[in-house]
């Protein structure tokens, strides 16, 4: 069945806050507190700075992602993203959707560019994903990121052009 993804709505907090839980809960690749409770997660990813979308198969919700501008002022041409996909349906191509609506979507709000901050290494299917959509690695930060197994590890900086 195909992957649609259109923006989040108000009735959508459940279905992407039982998306965002257990990302935040596990602490391996978000810089998040793993405390947030639903309101300060849903606040931090549904933001006024940002856009948020869903990506559906038929009813159910399986990723959220936010777009919004990495920096503001004169780096505000450059767009930065936040994606999660539910557990159960990793391996499915909803994060590969979600990344080709989000580089279109960018791409249509005059973004130049997309760029992650921090993508955690030991995260090794994201770091995958991003490189065959074309990002390249633009630094590595050494011990950036405190994980709960792993402790202190690298954080990747990556960029694309849109």
């Amino acid at each position: 069945m195909t992957i649609i993804i259109r923006p989040a709505l108000i009735a959508d907090h459940d279905a992407i806050w039982a998306i965002m839980e257990p990302v935040i809960r596990a602490g391996e690749t978000y810089a998040l507190p793993r405390n947030m409770d639903r309101a300060e997660a849903l606040a931090y990813w549904t933001g006024a700075d940002r856009e948020c979308f869903v990506a559906c198969r038929s009813d159910d919700i399986l990723g959220t992602y936010y777009l919004r501008a990495n920096q503001p002022g004169p780096g505000s041409h450059v767009a930065n993203c936040g994606f999660m996909t539910a557990a159960r349906a990793t391996g499915q191509g909803v994060a590969r959707s979600m990344a080709a609506h989000a580089l279109a979507h960018a791409r249509a709000r005059n973004f130049t560019a997309m760029q992650f901050n921090l993508v955690v290494k030991t995260n090794s299917r994201a770091v995958k994903l991003w490189h065959s959509l074309g990002f390249v690695t633009l630094a590595e930060i050494p011990g950036a990121f405190r994980h709960p197994v792993h402790g202190l590890i690298p954080a990747l900086v990556m960029h694309r052009a849109v």
